[in-house]
């Protein structure tokens, strides 16, 4: 057994030699000693036999036998050893558990969030993944479905993430917060809703996302017993503290038991006093070091006396605070009771909760069968005589059996009767009836009292009967059976001797019943003969049962075995081993309890085999053997090295901290840092140790990939660096050696771990979570490199150091980031195939940059140009795999601009890497590209006008460009390369419009689509530099202008061409060919303002405006040009017409002949209206030619012009016509022509829209006074020879 209290010092006070040296070094000093002993041994028996001379390999194996087996006994001593150390430390933690004088649990912490394990997480992922699917029952629009795909695929499959649920460091909250910053980001950027705030879009979005996140899972199905480990952010009681230590420190409940009856926890007095004895063997142990001088090493001798000092005002603090107990309440209240468990306890006070179980809740219930079979010895009654037995339970009814004859007394009658009596008793009469007349009972030959157990036997046996006085029947014997079953809630039954602190407290032999109240309630219960309700009882919770030996002072049974637990022990015996062992299986199975008995007979150190068996407990729980437990509680607390102690309990407490279902982030619950407080203020425990050593257990767990809170890191350094530096945190002045030796160790650790998380913040801090840590591991970083608390770092120390961490990060992300894309540089490789690794490649680059720019910008904001020098770094290394694959491309291949507008739409938008290094690099690459691609563009627009006008036919192209939007950017035959549409062309704004009103020709058409997209491909690429941008734009724009000032000239040239091949009769149409070319014009015209027109604020250049300027006039002077040629055609016809009236002029001889041809034929046939053949074919001439212009030309004003100047010539060419005749009177043929031409004429042009203004000219009012004036002459000479052909409007003129 470990003796804590042994020592050569005979005053009973301890060396201070020995108060330094840590348990552990005992330990092994001792394991060592006792293998030395035993390879001492193992020489002496080797040497010891030399003649033998066995075999060479029996020798070798008997020696590695006999090493193995020496190991095996080290290795279970040394486990023995620390087994004793840790029942040690709970013997301290139970007594400042029991009676607390210094410290509180703490109520103002943090409340954790409960871990997400890694089934969680794939439950998580899988939801999320049905609610995409479209599997849930969630309704969602098309935003927060992109948000939540967004989330899936950036955050929930992760590694990162993975890798922070594997460090325990990951809540639900987490998850949350990334969704809601998430969708902060998104909302933000939605253009503004009436009626619909963004908040309300936020809240709405939270609570599907809140749905989608739980799934099916039932909110109200709880666990029925809610864990330990569930409760620990809460208060709690002192029994859960108990049960939590027993865990960290590996404690079984029977041994817990057994302590806390040894060290009478439930004794207020006691507590008391242990604390008043520890007190003065502190202040003793103060005395002896001051009187012996025998300090610790501190950094200054002058620091010996007032260690001392403050040892002695330690103490003094203690007694101060255990005086400030009221002695009435003395601690908390340790009455104890048989609880019923229950959920609806309170965790502040456990000691209030359940009922206590009452003797009226034990209820049983028997059935008994007695079977009466015959009786023997009868000879006091003659043989004819009537015989017959009654029986009965006491308590109950009584039954008869059937008569016989006293020669033949045989039954075998059965009795059924029902009791809840445990013990009862059975009474069984035998009768013959009486013959005398006055006689008014039967007459009882014998008797029989039985008491029979569940337990009896079954068979049927004779039983002697009680006879009267002076009768002759001595022998008299019954044969019966009495068969009593035993319910389902009676497990065992018998006799016992007992002996407990609260119930039977006398050791006598009882008849006991293990009786099941509930699935969870046992009762041991004691029963006197014929009483139903028990006369005690025990409730069986949380009590151990086990084995034991027989005790001394206690008459009566032979085997015993006991239960033990907190404040009671009880002692059973019977009088059978087999009885023991089913006593004791039944109590084991009642109570529950982890630890399983053993039987004496099986409970050896050594096995059969003679190999070492591993010790059940130190302790035992036979009374006979407490050599174990008086050794722990008797060991004065000053005799040891708390400081080792408490490292040993904090570590185990840390340990199980970091293993339960919270991410505590290192954080102690607040019943363990009670519980730790009042250990170091009870034993004495400096508070720089104590940091110290939680500060090495957080960095091993941290070096381990945990996440530890760096905020709590940052407390505990401080408080040690002020510790050190003098400034007494705690009141602690003295400074140990060993203290500041290991401070500085434990700095030169911290920084180097620090580096490291800040190195691969990506996976120390993914996503920014835990929320602030990466700017708290900042701060400490920064505290860390202070050489004491008051000298500040300088900035650029600090910076320098930031500095190196993220120039390595960038070459750590990089390479994570290759290895996560499995992107091999391959210079074997397609080049295509290499150039679409790099795509990826660059998205996945960008990505993880904004990921840096959104989740830990924030941490860095202190060195911003630091973040963008680390972006810059991680952007080189790209740069090296992007510039070897666009070496590779081949020659005027234009793959490769994507990749220029992906990294210029990131970079051109963040300041920091805007015309950075990078981006820099990246438009030297591109600007010959460019320039080289609009070169070509050009010549081969140019060529495409040229040969193109050559071979126009001028047919309309309205059916074409209904596709134009998905043709791609043109292949010129003439050139040795393509030219590929850009994937980031979209159709041109005129393109919607133009599919279904224009009816250009194809050559234009294929050109001004060919200028715009070439326009909307530089201007995609938002050329960071201004004075590229604006020299790219000033080019594509003088290029347009040069393209449309060609395409007018051929347009009108060809136009020219085609009116002077034109016909001059009646018989023209103007051609669909014409108007394709009057279609140009207007687009070209339409597309000048946006393809050869500078933005606003360019065009400050007076001689770009004059060339501007310059297409216009040109595109005006050629419409003008155009519609002149058109109108003078069409007066040409008209002229035409009006020379074959003048041969019909008065006084010439073909007028006089003419007129008498028409009249000659009058008589013989029908000759139609004169002037209707010539009227009507100019009539229709100009109205198909009107049709064919409104119907084929676009622009509305330009054929009102063409109408307007074409009525008005007409109008002015008949004028002149009547002005050369004022001297003659019209010919009658002449009037009628004239008068239908001008009527129709006027019409159709008023229907075509030409104003009143120019219908109504001058010329037309002197042609109408004229006509109106002939019509009237004519009327008076030749009376209906007009034929109804009037100047006048009347309906029923012909149409």
């Amino acid at each position: 057994m470990l003796d804590p209290s042994s020592s050569e010092d005979t005053g009973g006070e301890s060396d201070p030699e020995v108060v330094q040296e840590a348990p552990r070094k005992a330990a092994a000093s001792s394991a060592g000693k006792r293998g030395n002993n035993s390879r001492a041994g193992g020489q002496q028996r080797q040497s010891a036999a030399p003649g033998g001379a066995p075999g060479k390999g029996a020798k070798e194996s008997d020696a590695t036998g006999e090493e193995e087996e020496r190991k095996e006994r080290e290795r279970l001593q040394k486990e023995e050893e620390e087994r004793k150390i840790k029942l040690q430390i709970y013997v301290f933690v139970l007594r400042c558990i029991a009676y607390p004088f210094n410290a509180k649990q703490p109520t103002d912490m943090a409340r954790r969030q409960q871990k997400v394990n890694k089934q969680q997480l794939q439950a998580v992922k899988e939801r999320f993944l049905a609610f995409l699917n479209g599997e849930t029952q969630i309704v969602a629009d098309e935003a927060f479905c992109n948000a939540v795909r967004s989330y899936y695929e950036g955050f929930l499959k992760s590694e990162r993430v993975s890798r922070m649920v594997q460090s325990g460091g990951c809540s639900a909250n987490d998850f949350r917060e990334v969704f809601k910053k998430n969708i902060e980001r998104r909302v933000r950027s939605l253009p503004e809703i009436d009626g619909l705030s963004k908040e309300t879009v936020l809240s709405s979005w939270i609570a599907k996302y809140d749905a989608i996140y739980r799934g099916d899972e039932d909110m109200r199905r709880q666990p029925q017993r809610a864990h330990l480990s569930a409760v620990s952010e809460l208060i709690l009681s002192k029994e859960q503290l108990y049960e939590m230590f027993q865990q960290i420190l590996g404690v079984r409940k029977f041994e817990h038991q057994l302590l806390y009856n040894a060290c009478q926890l439930d004794n207020v007095d006691e507590q008391a006093a242990q604390i008043r004895r520890e007190l003065d063997g502190r202040l003793q142990l103060a005395e002896k070091i001051s009187r012996e001088r025998r300090y610790p090493k501190f950094v200054s001798a002058e620091m010996e006396p007032l260690f001392v000092e403050e040892l002695r005002s330690s103490v003094n603090l203690l007694m101060a605070n255990l005086e400030s107990l009221p002695v009435s309440k003395g601690g908390p209240d340790f009455k104890q009771k048989l609880k019923r468990s229950s959920m609806n306890n309170s965790f502040l006070d456990m000691g209030d909760e359940g009922d206590i179980l009452s003797k009226s809740d034990v209820v049983l219930s028997f059935t008994l069968e007695i079977v009466i079979v015959e009786v023997q010895g009868l000879k006091s009654v003659a043989p004819n005589r009537i015989v017959y037995c009654t029986m009965e339970v006491e308590g109950g009814e009584k039954l008869q059996t059937d008569q016989a004859e006293a020669s033949r007394p045989q039954w075998g009658t059965q009795g059924d009767f029902t009791t809840t009596h445990p013990l009862p008793s059975v009474k069984v009469k035998l009768f013959t009836e009486s013959t005398g007349v006055l006689a008014l009972e039967d007459k009882e030959l014998g008797r029989v009292v039985l008491n029979p157990t569940t337990n009896g036997p079954k068979q049927a046996e004779f039983h002697r009967m009680v006879v009267p006085k002076n009768s002759q029947d001595t022998e008299l014997k019954i044969k019966l059976a009495v068969r009593m079953d035993k319910p389902p809630n009676m497990k065992h039954s018998g006799h016992l001797y007992a002996l407990g602190q609260r119930v039977w407290k006398r050791w006598k032999k009882r008849y006991f019943v293990l009786v099941q109240v509930s699935q969870y309630t046992f009762a041991m219960c004691s029963y006197r003969e014929k009483k139903a309700e028990p006369q005690e009882l025990m409730q069986l919770e949380g009590y151990t049962v086990d084995y034991c030996d027989p005790q001394p002072g206690l008459q009566g049974g032979r085997v015993f075995f006991n239960a033990v637990k907190e404040g009671d022990l009880v002692m059973f015996a019977c009088d059978d081993e087999q009885d023991r062992m089913l006593w004791v299986q039944a109590m084991y199975r009642a109570t529950g309890q982890s630890y399983k008995p053993v039987p004496p007979l099986q409970n050896k150190n050594m096995n059969c085999r003679g190999g070492i068996q591993k010790p059940a407990s130190p302790i035992s729980l036979d009374p006979s053997q407490r050599q174990g437990v008086e050794e722990l509680i008797s060991a004065a607390p000053s005799r040891f090295d708390h400081a080792a102690l408490f490292a040993i309990l904090q570590r185990s407490t840390l340990q199980h901290r970091m293993n339960d279902s919270f991410s505590c982030l290192g954080w102690f619950s607040p019943g363990q840092v009670f519980v730790l407080d009042e250990y170091c203020a009870r034993y004495g425990v400096r508070g720089c140790h104590r940091h110290l050593s939680y500060l090495k257990d957080l960095m091993d767990y941290s070096e381990n990939n945990a996440l530890v809170d760096p905020t709590l890191l940052h407390y505990s350094y401080a408080f040690c660096a002020s510790h050190v530096h003098g400034n007494r945190p705690d009141g602690m002045g003295t400074v140990s050696v060993e203290e500041k030796e290991n401070f500085e160790a434990v700095r030169s650790r911290l920084m180097a771990l620090l580096e490291n998380q800040i190195t691969h913040f990506r996976y120390c801090f993914p996503f920014g979570r835990p929320d602030g840590a990466l700017k708290a591991t900042l701060s400490l970083q920064e505290r860390v490199l202070m050489k004491d608390i008051t000298t500040p770092v300088p900035p650029e120390e600090m910076k320098k150091v930031v500095q190196k961490c993220l120039e390595k990060a960038a070459r750590i992300n990089y390479g994570q980031l290759i290895d996560y894309a499995q992107i091999k540089v391959d210079t074997q490789a397609p080049p295509e195939k290499r150039l679409e690794d790099m795509m990826r490649l660059g998205e996945l680059c960008i990505e993880v940059l904004q990921q840096n720019d959104e989740h830990h910008s924030e941490a860095f904001s202190w060195w911003p140009e630091l973040m963008a020098e680390h972006a810059e770094t991680f952007l080189s290394l790209y740069r090296a795999d992007m510039d070897g694959a666009l070496q590779v491309q081949p020659v005027d291949s234009w793959d490769s601009f994507p990749l220029f507008q992906l990294h210029n739409n990131f970079l051109r938008t963040d300041p920091h890497l805007c015309n950075g290094m990078f981006h820099k690099h990246l438009q030297d690459l591109y600007v010959p590209l460019v320039v080289r691609y609009i070169d070509l563009m050009e010549s081969s627009i140019a060529q495409s006008i040229h040969r193109g006008f050559e071979q126009e036919t001028w047919q309309s192209v309205k059916s074409l460009t209904n596709n134009l939007a998905s043709v791609p950017l043109p292949k010129v035959p003439s050139l040795p390369l393509t030219l590929p549409q850009m994937p980031s062309f979209s159709a041109p704004a005129w393109m919607g419009p133009l599919c279904e009103n224009t009816n250009g020709s194809a050559t234009s058409e294929d050109l001004f689509w060919k200028l715009d997209a070439l326009q909307m491909f530089v201007l995609d690429l938002h050329w960071p530099e201004p004075e590229f941008a604006k020299h790219l734009e000033q080019r594509l724009k003088l290029m347009a202008s040069d393209m449309m000032e060609a395409c007018v000239k051929r347009t009108k040239s060809a136009f020219d061409s085609k009116m002077q091949k034109a016909s001059k009769s009646t018989d023209f149409r103007v051609p669909l060919s014409v108007c394709t070319m009057f279609n140009v014009l207007m687009d070209a015209k339409k597309q000048c303002s946006k393809l050869c027109v500078l933005d606003t604020g360019q065009e400050i250049d007076k001689q770009w405006q004059q060339y501007h300027s310059k297409i216009d006039v040109l595109i005006d002077e050629a419409f003008k040009d155009m519609i002149s040629s058109l109108v003078s055609k069409f007066a040409a016809v008209l002229d035409g017409v009006l020379s074959k009236l003048s041969r019909y002029d008065e006084g010439t001889f073909f007028s006089s002949i003419l007129s008498f041809t028409v009249k000659a034929a009058a008589k013989y046939v029908e000759v139609p209206k004169p002037g209707m053949d010539l009227a009507d074919t100019y009539i229709t001439f100009v109205r198909q030619n009107q049709d064919i212009l409104r119907d084929r030309v676009n622009d509305e004003l330009y054929i009102e012009k063409v109408f307007d100047q074409w009525y008005t010539g007409s109008t002015k060419a008949v004028c002149v016509w009547l002005t050369d005749r004022l001297d003659l009177q019209l010919h009658m043929y002449q009037l009628k022509t004239l008068i239908k031409i001008v009527k129709k004429t006027y019409r159709d042009f008023r229907l075509q829209g030409v104003l009143d203004g120019t219908l109504n000219n001058k010329s037309y009012e002197t042609i109408y006074n004229r006509l109106t004036v002939e019509e009237a002459t004519a009327a008076v000479k030749a009376g209906d020879g007009l034929q109804g052909i009037s100047m006048r409007d009347s309906d029923e003129e012909d149409d």
